[in-house]
């Protein structure tokens, strides 16, 4: 698999779910399609979204619910792209969904590997790439990175980090859309900052090219460790994304998370 085919593999993807074609990314000036909720998209994705932005750094594609349009398009058109996806403006983008029962609720920075970057690295310890059938016991706190306990079956692939037979270290895959899968990585405290995470997400990254698919990491800006992490495993930033939700999900989510 080459660069630009994985690139266009994302493009593909987040123009199927956005309702949008891959060139719309590219445009001189802001693309806002109907909300949709295409079987092909991303597991996890609860579309469709009141809003949903997407950008690969030149435009802005938004998917919104028909009472949103006007709102998304003054936004945009208001806005440079670098910026739509920051404070303070999106301070006021939740101030004017708030009539409608909407806030700005996720976002997101979206990661690709770089094929001139990407290789295996040393971590000092055991390496055992693993399968669906070694996860069965492995749902626990301490995974709960590498591994999705609500959608086990989407968990497909992954490569362990072993100290003397203890488990120290997992990166899992979840095979989230039919040519996509994500990564997501778990070390237990203690091993951190020894490579180990770098080391596990470089390897699934490579064991997942193989399979023909494309890994792809995600991570907040504000979360450096994992940022970090996706820089010295081969990943470079590729796309963003901005969701808004109903504000009793996301008083629900701040509940959850408090």
């Amino acid at each position: 698999m080459t660069q630009k085919q994985i690139y266009e593999t994302a493009l593909r993807q987040s123009a199927a779910e956005l309702g949008c074609m891959p060139e719309d990314f590219f445009r001189n000036e802001p693309v806002i399609t109907a909300a949709v909720s295409p079987p092909d998209a991303r597991k996890y994705l609860k579309l469709p979204y009141p809003a949903y932005f997407v950008s690969y750094g030149s435009n802005i594609v938004a998917s919104v619910s028909a009472p949103l349009r006007d709102i998304a398009a003054d936004y945009l058109n208001r806005y440079p792209a670098a910026h739509c996806f920051e404070p303070p403006h999106l301070h006021m983008l939740h101030e004017a969904l708030a009539p409608f029962g909407c806030g700005v609720s996720f976002t997101a920075e979206y990661w690709l590997p770089d094929l001139n970057a990407l290789k295996p690295l040393p971590c000092g310890y055991e390496l055992r790439v693993l399968t669906q059938t070694d996860f069965a016991e492995l749902y626990l706190p301490a995974w709960s990175n590498a591994l999705c306990k609500k959608r086990p079956e989407l968990d497909v692939l992954g490569v362990g980090a072993y100290d003397g037979g203890r488990l120290i270290g997992l990166a899992g895959c979840s095979a989230d859309c039919a040519e996509m899968y994500q990564i997501g990585i778990d070390v237990l405290p203690e091993y951190r900052r020894r490579g180990i995470a770098a080391t596990l997400t470089s390897r699934l990254a490579l064991e997942i090219l193989n399979k023909d698919k494309v890994p792809f990491y995600c991570c907040a800006w504000c979360n450096l460790p994992s940022a970090r992490n996706a820089v010295r495993s081969g990943f470079r930033p590729a796309w963003t994304e901005m969701q808004a939700d109903s504000l009793e999900n996301i008083a629900e989510i701040n509940r959850t998370d408090s």
